[in-house]
């Protein structure tokens, strides 16, 4: 059995996304997992009650009795869910913190948004690039998720990758998934996320991007042909950023 007890400063996040769902310990000094992550693909369909059993068995995997971090990929207060990206529209308007506390036997535990959770592990453990002005964090992959940081202060669930860019979703135009269907090149790739930040330049004159997402281990080969003017950096945390947040997030809640 693993809890929180075992040491002050191990925690627990859950990353929900649209193809898997992603748990593991976290070591919340240094912002690394200090576990193996395990993963199970997201049920199709994603309902509320199908994902949260998967969350209850990547929690169980670990046997952890700790607080909970549940990064989900929707608008969330207060434990409701007010949007679904990549998970089924029952989840709109749902006591999402009720539904997950049944299947989790737990009521101890947090829901944040989950590319909201990413932005707060960058914020914390990122060696201070989310700190100064205007950051945007956008993570790529099945979708586009972002987090707005302003002088280090998280704005939460801005949901950016549903702003539509000439006529379509920028998450539509330009996400990890979008490259992988339509083959993409890098280049090609490239220039419809070049087209995204050009829009979001336009309309919130940031200080900085950070790539976050899986597609982040290959930002060697996009980021360089980038043509927007802000600068862009990857993640430090890479497709780690969504576990480490919410682990994060649930162990400053129990703390209060």
């Amino acid at each position: 059995m693993v809890s929180s007890s075992n040491s002050s400063r191990l925690g627990f996040g859950v990353d929900v996304g649209g193809s898997g769902v992603k748990g593991a310990l976290v070591d919340l000094d240094t912002g690394t997992l200090a576990s193996e992550r395990h993963r199970i693909s997201t049920p199709q369909p994603a309902t509320p009650d199908a994902v949260a059993a998967t969350v209850a068995e990547v929690v169980a995997h670990f046997d952890w009795t700790g607080p909970i971090g549940v990064a989900l990929p929707a608008v969330v207060k207060r434990g409701i869910t007010f949007s679904a990206a990549n998970i089924h529209e029952t989840w709109i308007g749902l006591d999402a913190q009720a539904v997950l506390s049944a299947h989790l036997g737990t009521s101890n535990l947090v829901l944040l948004n989950d590319a909201d959770a990413a932005g707060l592990a960058e914020l914390t453990y990122g060696g201070g690039d989310a700190s100064d002005g205007l950051v945007m964090l956008l993570t790529f992959g099945t979708g586009i998720g972002s987090a707005m940081l302003y002088n280090g202060v998280l704005v939460p669930n801005s949901e950016l990758g549903h702003l539509e860019v000439h006529g379509i979703k920028a998450e539509h135009r330009a996400a990890a998934s979008v490259r992988e269907k339509n083959d993409l090149s890098w280049s090609d790739w490239a220039d419809e996320v070049t087209t995204v930040l050009n829009t979001f330049e336009a309309l919130f004159s940031p200080d900085l991007f950070i790539a976050g997402g899986g597609v982040s281990k290959k930002a060697d080969k996009w980021i360089p042909l980038l043509k927007n003017n802000t600068p862009v950096v990857p993640a430090k945390l890479r497709n780690t950023a969504g576990i480490v947040g919410s682990a994060l997030a649930a162990q400053k809640i129990s703390h209060k």
